[in-house]
């Protein structure tokens, strides 16, 4: 049977910018790929006003996850800047709700643990998603839930994606997937051009010349993202001897079973791959 994928992220191209590769590659191996965007994304933008930038946004995340070969994403329509105001266990409980139904075996989120995230709603998403992975499993937790028919679940694979890696311990080749990384994230044109937009500003704040920096890329955002995307997956992935990589902090069970087939792996190959 083919692998089920549940990918929990705060915002559109959130998917697709950290975690895209991932996503591409195990839809191409056969996956079936599902997106759950927590909010909106009604602010981010410098020109556009909120409700129109709200339908605009969902319709360029649906063309991504398209372009990445995952299925419709699932849009819960918080308003965007403000998953941090929501009642407590709010997003636990959809996200509780969602790997009940989709019943994965992989999950891809952000990591709570990692530094230097300033932005409240991927903070609120991470906890949320890492409390409902431990959570999902346990039918006490939501037994209403059960009325829906969905039942307690385990997820086994765990995907923990950063801005600052450091706890990173997986890199995954995404050499043969980059290209739809990339077609994925330039859907995001509202986005993109915000993004851009962004860094432009910052550059001529410290004084320099965005056209001496990027050339005709000035022009062209999603050109520049683009090439900022390519030269940021050979970067990690020169660290570890591949042409193109994403990194994550992966999970799979508790220590102690981990153990135990660490052993068992070692024990199998001492006796040359007899059990």
């Amino acid at each position: 049977m083919s692998k089920v994928v549940l990918a929990l992220v705060p915002h559109p191209d959130d998917a697709e910018f950290y975690a895209g590769g991932l996503l591409a590659k195990l839809a191409s191996e056969g996956a079936r790929v599902h997106i759950v965007v927590t909010s909106d994304g009604r602010r981010g933008s410098f020109e556009a006003d909120s409700e129109s930038l709200v339908a605009a946004r969902a319709e360029e995340m649906r063309r991504a996850a398209a372009a990445l070969g995952a299925e419709p994403p699932i849009l819960l329509g918080y308003p965007d800047g403000e998953l941090d105001t929501l009642p407590a266990g709010v997003l636990r409980e959809q996200f509780i709700r969602a790997i009940r139904l989709f019943r994965p075996d992989v999950v891809v989120a952000q990591d709570p643990y990692a530094p230097f995230e300033p932005h409240p709603d991927h903070r609120a998403v991470a906890w949320a998603a890492t409390e409902a992975l431990n959570f999902a499993r346990l039918p006490l937790y939501h037994p209403e839930h059960l009325a829906a028919g969905l039942t307690p679940h385990l997820v086994v694979e765990k995907y923990f994606y950063a801005n600052v890696p450091n706890l990173a311990n997986t890199c995954i080749d995404i050499g043969e997937h980059l290209s739809r990384k990339v077609a994925a994230l330039v859907e995001h044109k509202s986005q993109v051009a915000f993004l851009v937009a962004g860094v432009l500003y910052e550059a001529e704040a410290a004084g320099l010349n965005p056209q001496a920096m990027f050339g005709d890329g000035v022009g062209d955002p999603a050109a520049l993202l683009a090439w900022a995307m390519q030269a940021e997956a050979a970067k990690t992935g020169q660290r570890f001897g591949v042409q193109y990589g994403e990194v994550y902090r992966f999970e799979r069970f508790a220590p102690l079973i981990e153990s135990v087939l660490a052993q068992a792996a070692g024990a199998k190959a001492q006796n040359g791959g007899l059990t």
